[in-house]
């Protein structure tokens, strides 16, 4: 008769509860893999957004866009100084996504598109962080019923869409805003919901 010693329990949930972290994240390979559409026009996206919340690093920004690219709700929010993990930035991601605009889970087919814009420090390289947001943006997506569009990172260096080898310098995680043109009439505020909602539509009717 042989004796031996099985895994603490512990230390059993430990490891899986690390080996599911770690599998959390999205590579640049699976990423590109994943057949996320293109924006036809990377620079208007990101301008807009930018205009709209200023995000300053550890800012995320969540869009949601039409088939012709117009914006229909946005949210921004603070990244908690937590280890990234794709698990809390889906939730979290979901959770603004359900506060600004209804799902689209009864259609067969995805119409509405979200995006993610992300500031935060460093270069432009790919990160594990950039991983996480990637699998918590695609796992929210599905969720909410919507396609997975473009992540996007915004440093001092400028932004750039991940996966897609496309950027540019402006704006960048510490330039202003740009002004909306003048010679367009300005863009529908993004939804936001409750209190927040009716004090931009009151100030816009000012």
């Amino acid at each position: 008769m042989t004796f031996g010693f099985a895994p603490s329990s512990a230390a059993s949930l430990s490891t899986s509860a690390s080996a599911a972290s770690a599998s959390r994240l999205l590579e640049p390979a699976e990423w590109a893999a994943a057949g996320i559409p293109l924006l036809r026009n990377p620079r208007e996206v990101v301008s807009g957004l930018h205009t709209r919340h200023h995000p300053k690093p550890a800012t995320a920004v969540v869009a949601v866009l039409d088939p012709e690219e117009r914006l229909l709700a946005s949210a921004s929010f603070i990244r908690r100084p937590a280890p990234a993990d794709g698990w809390m930035f889906r939730n979290a991601l979901l959770s603004q996504l359900r506060r600004v605009i209804p799902h689209d889970l009864r259609r067969r087919t995805p119409v509405r598109t979200a995006v993610l814009l992300y500031c935060r420090e460093g270069d432009a390289r790919w990160t594990e962080e950039d991983g996480a947001w990637m699998w918590g943006l695609r796992d929210a997506c599905t969720l909410h019923g919507l396609r997975c569009g473009a992540y996007i990172t915004l440093t001092r260096d400028g932004w750039q869409v991940l996966g897609e080898g496309r950027g540019g310098r402006r704006p960048h995680a510490d330039s202003a805003p740009e002004p909306f043109a003048t010679s367009q009439s300005p863009p529908p505020l993004p939804r936001t919901g409750g209190v927040a909602s009716e004090v931009l539509r009151r100030a816009a009717a000012r």
